[in-house]
């Protein structure tokens, strides 16, 4: 089912979610309703936080996009990402390198916006899975990017946390529209 995507100022992004005990048949609900609302949405990612639920859950969905190609490695060894698209992360665990990238970046909570934003260049994942098993696995490129993104929602952070205040306040007016419902106007041609 789709829902409705939550923007920004909706006191539910701010919320850490709580980890999740057991698959149930709500929580099997919940990730359906997830997928089905990133893919209306066309989103690459999705957390449960974005449609108002502040649960450890999001889905990532990277298959098709070529432009900003992506890295996976389980135990070390590089494989295809798109061989475990989708992805279902259930209360995960990420081990981010020092070295930082940074990259432009849009949120579906924040409509119309993409931003500069600093990211670990490679992240180390460990994650329960829909079976309840471990699946641990290192993301780089747009997969990495999108798994820190969205692990960041699952704790209550949100991609404008990673710029400077001085970025924050040129989008302030930015923000203002988005948190009343109104998109973003275009700028004005040169």
């Amino acid at each position: 089912m789709i829902r409705e995507i939550v923007h920004y100022d909706a006191p539910v992004l701010r919320a850490k979610g709580r980890e999740i005990a057991a698959i149930t048949p709500a929580i099997k609900s919940l990730i359906e309703d997830l997928f089905d609302t990133m893919r209306h949405a066309r989103g690459v990612g999705l957390a449960a936080q974005q449609i108002g639920e502040a649960l450890q859950v999001a889905v990532i969905d990277i298959t098709g996009i070529k432009e900003r190609p992506s890295k996976m490695w389980i135990k070390g060894k590089p494989v295809d990402p798109e061989d475990y698209m989708p992805l279902i992360l259930i209360n995960p665990v990420l081990k981010p390198t020092k070295t930082k990238v940074t990259s432009h970046e849009g949120c579906l909570s924040f409509p119309a916006l993409t931003l500069d934003i600093p990211r670990a260049q490679r992240v180390a994942v460990k994650t329960k899975q829909l079976d309840g098993s471990i699946f641990e696995f290192d993301a780089g490129g747009l997969l990495g990017r999108a798994v820190l993104h969205e692990v960041d929602h699952l704790h209550g952070r949100l991609f404008i946390d990673h710029i400077s205040a001085e970025d924050r306040r040129a989008i302030k007016e930015d923000l203002e529209y988005i948190k009343c419902g109104e998109p973003i106007p275009e700028p004005p041609e040169k």
